[in-house]
């Protein structure tokens, strides 16, 4: 949060498709209408940009994202949009609909494509940049494996790579244990595991490799002390807790509002069911029982 591609397979289904294919680098094959969904969201985006694009190019890369994240303001949630096939693993977007890690890193594209010139806007461009974000090493090899699962992987290799900085323990974190199993637990609901029973045990390793390891988290009763050293844009983790047992569970980014550092995400069905700007960073960690503190990653290009 290593699977088989099933490339023989996708050239059997494009033979009986007419429909445009995105060609990504080492993918495989899918239908553009599966990897690109609200291509008309998308045009009314980039006609807006065109009308601002000098004053959004000069932005920092954080100012830039949480620009975009506000542009994203009202989607609704929707969760399992990744789960896009039965075999193959290919970078997506869903602009109709987002849950709240496809929120952060679809402002982040957005933020990124601004340093193309702007006949690049495209979705195709969106999906590379995508790409760069949502896979081990910036790249989708078609596996499902290649994807990063989970926040703490995607904070360890983006920031490996020079794209995030990963501030947690500068800002006072503090390791507490990892009981990563969601995934193992919850297979049924994951597309690809349910049709390839081998995927399971590639997760359940996974997995095994976070328990072995410390998570780092920022504390929620440290978060209010250290909110003047967050900027717009920040990623945003949460770390739950059910007792001892401690994980990522949610994702947003961090949005300063007349002076008060607030907590922008895709907020789930059963509380708003959109992206919205909720009050105060550390007011939002309290409001749960279950929010234990926080990671933050911010991006630096």
């Amino acid at each position: 949060m290593s699977r088989p591609a099933a490339l023989a397979l996708a050239a059997l289904f494009l033979l009986s498709s007419d429909l445009p294919v995105a060609r990504a680098k080492h993918t495989g094959l899918l239908p553009m209408g599966t990897v690109f969904v609200g291509q008309d969201r998308f045009e009314a985006r980039v006609r807006q940009l065109r009308a601002v694009a000098d004053k959004v190019r000069a932005m920092p890369i954080g100012e830039r994202t949480a620009w975009f994240g506000q542009m994203l303001l009202g989607t609704p949630y929707k969760g399992y949009t990744l789960e896009i096939d039965d075999h193959i693993e290919a970078p997506s977007v869903n602009l109709n609909g987002l849950d709240c890690w496809t929120f952060f890193e679809t402002a982040l594209a957005f933020a990124r494509m601004m340093d193309e010139p702007a006949e690049q806007w495209t979705p195709e461009t969106l999906l590379r940049h995508i790409e760069k974000d949502r896979y081990w090493g910036g790249e989708c090899t078609g596996s499902y494996l290649s994807r990063l699962h989970y926040l703490e992987d995607w904070l360890h290799d983006n920031a490996r790579r020079g794209l995030i900085r990963d501030l947690t323990r500068s800002l006072g974190g503090v390791n507490t244990t990892n009981s990563a199993i969601e995934m193992t637990h919850n297979w049924k609901k994951y597309r690809y595991m349910r049709n390839n029973p081998e995927l399971r045990v590639g997760i359940s390793e996974l997995e095994s490799r976070l328990r072995r390891q410390p998570l780092a988290m920022i504390p929620k009763s440290a978060v209010r002390g250290i909110e003047d050293q967050l900027q717009n844009g920040d990623i945003i983790g949460i770390v739950g807790h059910d007792g001892d047992k401690y994980g990522t569970s949610h994702v947003g980014m961090a949005i300063r509002k007349d002076g008060v550092l607030c907590f922008i995400h895709a907020s789930a069905p059963h509380n708003f069911g959109k992206v919205v700007i909720e009050a105060r960073l550390s007011d939002y960690l309290e409001k749960y029982r279950t929010h234990a503190g926080i990671i933050v990653g911010r991006p630096v290009r």
